[in-house]
């Protein structure tokens, strides 16, 4: 199948409209002058699918007025008499905000099934007050009509208009001045129904997973913000089951379990890597509180006496150091995504698998995310031998770290919601994949897809145990279709 369009990464800030889990904390801000609020169409009991893409501005570089194209993580901006504004008289929502003059700023690209946009102002320190206006364009930026009304530009903190977008055909915006003063404009929102139909940030494997650093860097554990899943019920790490009934005991050094807070893993201490992670994904989790930090290390919390494998241990080897977390699954804070870089994350995986299939099944998974779904997700590897850049290997790291045979996946799907383990049936969406570890792999995930009982006999894990038997027995035989 053909990956669709939509890929999500680090730059995005997602979050379901229609519906949201009672336990969950939103942000619930909503200051405005005109005030049009979008609606979520229903048909009986089902939910229509929305979404809300946010531009937040914070992963750009401009420090001039000139006209540029500015690459954020929505895609390609101009900038004409305008910048990204980092000082004490910008008002801004985190560390920066646009700073437009007398110009405008204008998407690149256009967005399909958009219902509502709403943009967040305000004067730029001292300027006096001014006007600006929000302009649509049909035609991929040929001609612009006025959308709503004219906004007098009078705050001196951030405030919120939204405007109510009523064709039906994909569109693009542009935000343009009026008179000599300067404004600050942070957080747009988009909001809509359907697949925005955008390439969103930069892919998740940008930075240095294959290095040839020399020096490790200081090892470290976790820190544990307010955007930390629960440990039990809805959303928690390990809802659905311990598949290998692993403990925090150092008799079972092979099968360790160790709770990150962002996920939980099994930790094998012989082969220096995780047997399975296991974590929850919901538009919470990657709202771009952080970049990606690649700051790989060591983690310091494992027993006295156990090997730590370091980050410059597969410096060399032709793997990559893999995800088993994403980086990109967990960017609601800097502790969040520094907590997916400790190598009791990594396995060494081959690089084509890493950066190619691998990653596409995480952009697949959380598009998901966008359409309305929350996921659960089991990661593992198992056996000994695989190939990467430069050669097969079964080990690396002086014989400390295994190369494994095999990378597999386990993804459940569900409708954003409640009482997740009980709305399972037998005819929930549960997507198993399982790859062989190699550099000549295809880059379609959906070659490699297999059933849950698949990988279960491969490993021996209990995966979904949290199910009742008879769910487990509908869902665990069903080979997904792709798509």
């Amino acid at each position: 199948m053909k990956i669709k369009k939509l890929l999500i990464y680090a730059g995005l800030i997602l979050f379901i409209a229609s519906c949201k889990k009672d336990n969950k904390s939103t942000d619930t801000t909503t200051t405005g002058t005109t005030g049009v609020t979008g609606t979520t169409g229903t048909t009986g009991s089902t939910s229509t699918a929305t979404y809300a893409v946010t531009e937040t501005f914070e992963s750009g570089t401009k420090t001039g007025y000139g006209d540029a194209n500015v690459t954020l993580s929505t895609g390609a901006w101009d900038f004409n008499d305008a910048l990204l504004g980092n000082s004490a008289a910008d008002i801004k929502n985190g560390t920066q905000s646009v700073r437009l003059r007398t110009g405008d700023i204008a998407m690149n690209f256009d967005i399909n099934g958009v219902t509502q946009i709403s943009i967040k102002h305000a004067k730029y320190g001292t300027d006096a007050a001014s006007t600006w206006q929000l302009l649509m364009s049909t035609d991929g930026g040929t001609t612009y009509t006025q959308l709503g009304s004219t906004i007098n530009e009078t705050s001196t903190t951030l405030v919120t208009d939204s405007f109510k977008v009523s064709v039906t055909t994909k569109v693009r915006f542009e935000i343009k001045k009026t008179g000599t003063t300067r404004i600050n404009i942070d957080d747009i929102v988009f909001k809509g129904t359907g697949d925005p139909g955008i390439t969103v940030g930069s892919a998740d494997t940008q930075g240095p997973d294959t290095t040839a650093t020399t020096s490790a860097a200081s090892t470290r554990g976790i820190t544990l913000d307010t955007d930390v899943p629960p440990t039990s019920g809805d959303n928690s790490n390990l809802l659905f089951g311990n598949p290998s009934s692993a403990v925090t005991a150092t008799v079972m050094m092979d099968n360790y379990l160790i709770d990150q807070g962002y996920y939980v893993e099994s930790y094998n201490s012989t082969k220096g890597e995780p047997n399975w992670v296991s974590w929850h994904l919901d538009a919470t989790n990657i709202t771009n509180g952080s970049g990606r930090l690649n700051n790989f290390a060591g983690f310091n919390g494992l027993p006295a006496g156990w090997y730590t494998v370091q980050s410059n241990s597969y410096s060399g080897s032709g793997f990559d150091r893999g995800h088993n977390c994403p980086s990109a699954d967990r960017t609601s804070s800097s502790d969040a995504n520094s907590a997916t870089f400790l190598m009791t994350n990594m396995i060494p995986q081959a690089p084509q698998n890493n950066q190619q299939t691998w990653v596409n099944l995480e952009n697949y998974l959380r598009e998901q995310v966008v359409a309305g779904y929350e996921v659960y997700i089991i990661m593992g590897s198992y056996g000994t031998g695989g190939t990467g850049s430069i050669s097969s290997a079964n080990t690396i790291n002086n014989g400390h770290v295994n190369v494994p045979s095999n990378v597999w996946k386990v993804a459940v799907i569900l409708p954003v919601g409640n009482n997740d383990l009980g709305r399972v049936t037998a005819t929930t969406r549960v997507i198993a994949v399982n790859t062989p570890n190699i550099n000549t792999i295809n880059s379609d995930w959906t070659q490699y897809i297999v059933t849950v009982r698949d990988i279960e006999k491969a490993t021996g894990y209990n995966l979904l145990s949290n199910l009742p038997q008879a769910i487990q027995d509908a869902v665990e035989t069903q080979k997904d279709p792709g798509h």
